[in-house]
């Protein structure tokens, strides 16, 4: 269950990233809120995993699946360059979150 949580939690983190982006200095309503919102579940989420499982896991797991899905939302969506270099290199990131997945 606290990899479940962990990996929701990681998801949640992109989420407030890109609405924290999209908020303008929290001039926004709507992008502020869901940074709001999406920021207290993710770290609630990331706290409860802690619980059961190694701080250092869980902490790199989550920035790595948040960080993954950051920047592959901001390649898909334009607002970053595509190229085959930070695809591979996303790639290794997940492969490394599998990895500690795995080893644990």
């Amino acid at each position: 269950m606290s990899w479940l949580v962990l990996i929701l939690s990681g998801v949640l983190e992109a989420v407030w990233a890109v609405a924290l982006g999209r908020s303008e200095g929290f001039t926004k309503l709507v992008p502020s809120v869901t940074f709001g919102v999406s920021l207290v579940l993710s770290m609630t989420g990331l706290a409860y995993a802690m619980r059961s499982l190694p701080v250092g896991t869980s902490y790199a797991v989550w920035v790595g699946i948040g960080a993954a899905l950051t920047v592959g939302y901001g390649m898909v969506t334009g607002a970053e360059a595509i190229s085959w270099i930070k695809v591979l290199l996303l790639c290794g990131l997940i492969g490394c979150v599998v990895g500690l997945k795995l080893a644990h």
